[in-house]
């Protein structure tokens, strides 16, 4: 089993704001995030919404010539981990430096940089290109400029699985602790997506609402009205401790990270296997490395995206790997709130059932008014619940097949 590992710090930048408390507030209150688009003119688009983080000033935690050299999802991460090591009241500066290490998930990486630059390319010549160009969009550049923000030289790396990046990028981190190879991960994921081009991408696909008019009521996961995701940027970043570490500096402790699993549907590039069975293997296996039985989960923080496939193979998973059981799950699917921040949504989630946990409240899913037939578990409609939560899992799915779930549960 190895070293046991727990979650001591959390930071996020969303659209429903960039520090812990008012973002759960938000969840709690049921408030949605999403927005027509105010970052560039969306009327040429289908869809015209999308989570902008508001009000975002990297200069809060860069420099302005260190900001400059970073892609918008580069100043996400690095914001996100200065808030989750305020949180965890921690100093890196008393660590071994080795001992800290980073993995973080993006699943498309500095592409507003890619676009921009490629209009200096063809307006103004290949000599005009910036020499930061390459370092700033390849994806790794999260993970490499918060290890040179805070002198963390342990394990590194960068998870790239789509919507299932961040969720593997926990995972991995989880595995590095628990094989002894680091007492500190920085860990999660960052994205910052919402340009023309990314929105021309997935207008093409089909694959976001329309729900222009009322952008607030765009995603409706479970909702028999659902007519596609809502696209969002933002980060989540979580401190990983294993549980020795964590105690010898008397951290306060959110919930302990105890099941990872993964699986690939090998179905399609964008559709979900339509039977869920590859969600179901991944939550079987993140259960089985937790040794917990499915009756001892209490929450389900769904990958849920408001499309009319996925959401249905999902709950399809989720009766499979949870029996009878499923019947007593809460179920919820906060990108009814969020949007769907892409490579950074698994971890986020995964912070949201770490607060569930600690502190007894499951948010619901919103916009949730004529349930799909289909989807027929207990999605928390509406309002959120307060309810003892001794596990919860969350799941990340991926475009590509890919999957990820992870269990937390309460610390005792």
């Amino acid at each position: 089993m190895g070293n046991r590992v727990v979650i001591t710090g959390m930071g996020v930048i969303t659209s429903l704001g960039s520090d812990l408390d008012t973002f759960w507030n938000a969840l709690l209150a049921g408030r949605s995030g999403i927005r027509r688009i105010a970052g560039f003119d969306p009327t040429p688009f289908s869809t015209q919404i999308g989570g902008e983080v508001p009000d975002f000033d990297p200069q809060r935690y860069l420099e302005r010539r260190d900001a400059r050299r970073m892609d918008r999802f580069a100043q996400f991460a690095v914001a996100a981990t200065t808030e989750a090591l305020a949180d965890a009241r921690m100093e890196l500066s008393g660590e071994d430096p080795e001992q800290v290490g980073a993995i973080l998930g993006s699943g498309i990486g500095g592409i507003g940089t890619f676009c921009e630059q490629h209009e200096t390319f063809l307006s103004r010549g290949p000599d005009r290109v910036s020499p930061f160009f390459i370092p700033m969009i390849i994806a790794n550049m999260g993970a490499g400029q918060v290890a040179i923000r805070f002198g963390a030289r342990g394990p590194n790396t960068t998870l790239v699985t789509a919507c299932a990046s961040s969720a593997h990028a926990v995972g991995e981190a989880f595995r590095v602790l628990q094989r002894g190879e680091a007492q500190v991960m920085l860990t999660g994921g960052s994205e910052a997506v919402l340009v023309p081009m990314a929105y021309a991408g997935f207008c093409a696909m089909k694959a976001m609402s329309t729900r222009n008019d009322a952008p607030e009521r765009a995603s409706r996961p479970f909702d028999l009205h659902r007519d596609g995701f809502v696209m969002s940027e933002g980060a989540a970043v979580l401190v990983l401790e294993t549980l020795d570490h964590a105690q010898a500096r008397g951290a306060r402790i959110y919930a302990e990270l105890v099941g990872y699993g993964m699986s690939c549907d090998a179905y399609h590039m964008v559709e979900p296997d339509p039977t869920g069975r590859g969600g179901a293997a991944s939550m079987r296996r993140a259960l089985a490395d937790a040794g917990l039985r499915p009756d001892e989960v209490d929450y389900v923080n769904a990958h849920g995206t408001s499309t009319p496939k996925g959401d249905v193979a999902e709950t399809l998973a989720i009766k499979e790997v949870f029996g009878e059981a499923a019947r007593r799950l809460a179920v919820s699917s906060t990108k009814s709130m969020t949007g769907h921040l892409l490579g950074a949504a698994g971890a986020l989630e995964l912070a949201i059932c770490a607060l569930a946990v600690q502190r007894g409240e499951v948010p619901p899913t919103i916009n949730l008014d004529e349930p799909d037939p289909e989807c027929d578990l207990d999605y928390v409609a509406h309002r959120f619940r307060r309810m003892e939560v001794r596990s919860a899992l969350s799941n990340a799915f991926g475009f590509g097949g890919h999957n990820a779930t992870l269990v937390v549960r309460r610390h005792a």
